[in-house]
């Protein structure tokens, strides 16, 4: 089929998929008033991939037929670097959000790759070419794909099997000749309402007890017994004078529901091998949080872009104590950069030649995001100002009775007037505060992993043999 447009993607999506929103079954996800804003969003790649400029970035012309950049398997360092650029401009694009719906399912493919083929060499299975089948049908098609991979979990002191009831972690129910059967739920699904396949994927590693929770697969969202339950946080009417960002970007997360789903054989890639749980959990973490930095870079840039931008408007940048919080500023957003750049070039291969990025450098500027990013929140918002949450409404500047007033007295320095400091202040509450701002710092310390799961990545890979024998070696000891 070869790249898509814009339209076929939204066309595709048209499938009777089982959607509900706020407790009403949603007959057509390009047309509801909430979830079609984020399928509309999801676009950027589509949009992208025909316009010239972006070409080099977004296309690979090397097989019978071009296909998306983020179905490069990687192979090189350069590799690397080419997809975080990519991501990097997709969520540009998107004004701080990413379209995640080739990003995360890629992520989960070149993860399965990696493991897949251990599975089948450990325990003579035929994974691997299932995945292979399936990755070129979704590169081949330009497919949209979302990755189910935190389960409810219920009681977080336990296990799978120590749960009150047996569904709070994803199972297998029913084995049958074709396929399997399975049963639960798992949380956080992003894009889901607005893709074309879901990857589920296991969240941790499972004990032989466990077995049965040890699974992997792909369905597309219509499938009988899959019921998506679309979050409402940020769905209410907005405009592009409050709004700048989101009023026309979005992006939906379900509670992804299998209620006896069932999914051939074709489309299973673990199913009971339960030692390569927590091995195909990492897989993909190590390509998703790549991914995570990546499309974090729009965001730092946009916080040091609106602290220039208020301090500017508010004849403050000469304050010694403004400087200050700028430079602050420029050095979090370009360490973020530096990190994700090394992690690229860190990369290295496995027995087969596809990269991964250098675990422990990635984590590392996935920490270093998320462990200052209210901080971050904190200079800027100091920077604008309290209007920040108290500045009239777009229905103020446009009447007759009070909008000359606002814009004579909510003015900056000399040239400034009240409706443009008030259209950069609305551009950064949009930013640091209000459902938007706060759907970022959320994801900030929770998406693709907490910090505490940062930290011991990164202890983990840390090889601290290195620096142990060298403080030994300084201090005169065998």
């Amino acid at each position: 089929m070869g790249l898509r447009t814009p339209a076929e993607y939204l066309e595709s999506l048209k499938d009777g998929r089982t959607v509900y929103y706020r407790g009403e079954r949603v007959d057509d996800v390009t047309t509801h008033p909430v979830i079609s804003k984020a399928a509309k969003h999801a676009c950027v790649d589509y949009e992208m991939a025909e316009e010239p400029e972006f070409k080099d970035l977004t296309i690979i012309d090397e097989e019978d037929e071009p296909y998306a950049r983020y179905f490069k398997v990687p192979k090189s360092n350069d590799d690397l670097l080419k997809r975080s650029q990519l991501i990097e401009a997709s969520t540009a694009r998107g004004k701080t959000l990413v379209p995640l719906v080739k990003e995360i399912g890629s992520d989960a493919l070149f993860g399965l790759m990696r493991i897949t083929r251990a599975v089948d060499q450990a325990r003579e299975t035929s994974y691997r070419a299932r995945v292979d089948e399936f990755y070129r049908h979704c590169r081949d098609n330009d497919l949209t794909m979302s990755v189910a991979q935190t389960d409810v979990k219920g009681d977080r002191s336990a296990g799978p099997g120590g749960q009150p009831h047996p569904d709070y972690y994803l199972r297998i129910v029913d084995r049958r000749p074709d396929g399997i059967v399975v049963r639960g739920a798992k949380t956080h699904t992003s894009c889901t309402t607005n893709v074309n396949e879901v990857i589920v994927l296991p969240t941790r590693a499972m004990s032989e007890a466990d077995a049965d929770y040890a699974v992997a697969f792909a369905v597309p969202p219509d499938t009988p017994g899959l019921k998506l339950v679309a979050s409402p946080y940020g769905g209410w009417s907005k405009n592009s004078f409050e709004n700048p960002l989101s009023a026309d970007r979005k992006m939906m997360e379900t509670t992804t529901i299998f209620d006896d789903v069932f999914v051939p054989n074709e489309r299973v890639f673990l199913a009971g091998e339960h030692e390569f749980a927590a091995p195909l959990a990492l897989g993909f973490v190590e390509y998703h949080r790549f991914t995570a930095v990546s499309y974090k870079l729009p965001l730092v840039d946009a916080l040091v872009g609106a602290g220039q931008l208020m301090a500017d408007m508010n004849g403050i940048t000469r304050a010694g104590h403004i400087r200050e919080k700028l430079v602050w500023l420029v050095s979090y957003a370009e360490t973020v950069r530096a990190l994700i750049e090394m992690a690229a070039a860190r990369g290295a291969p496995d027995e087969e030649g596809i990269y991964a990025p250098d675990a422990m450098t990635t984590n590392i500027a996935k920490y270093h995001f998320a462990h200052h990013y209210h901080e971050a929140l904190q200079h800027v918002q100091d920077i604008s100002g309290g209007s920040l949450v108290t500045a009239p409404g777009l229905e103020d500047f446009e009447s007759a009775d009070t909008g000359d007033l606002l814009r004579h007295y909510l003015g900056g320095r000399e040239g400034v007037d009240g409706e443009a400091r008030i259209r950069a202040m609305n551009m950064v509450s949009d930013l640091t505060t209000g459902d938007f701002g706060g759907y970022h710092a959320v994801l900030a310390i929770h998406a693709e992993g907490s910090l505490e799961a940062e930290k011991l990545m990164i202890a983990r890979a840390y090889d601290g043999r290195r620096t142990l024998n060298y403080a030994k070696q300084l201090a005169g000891i065998e």
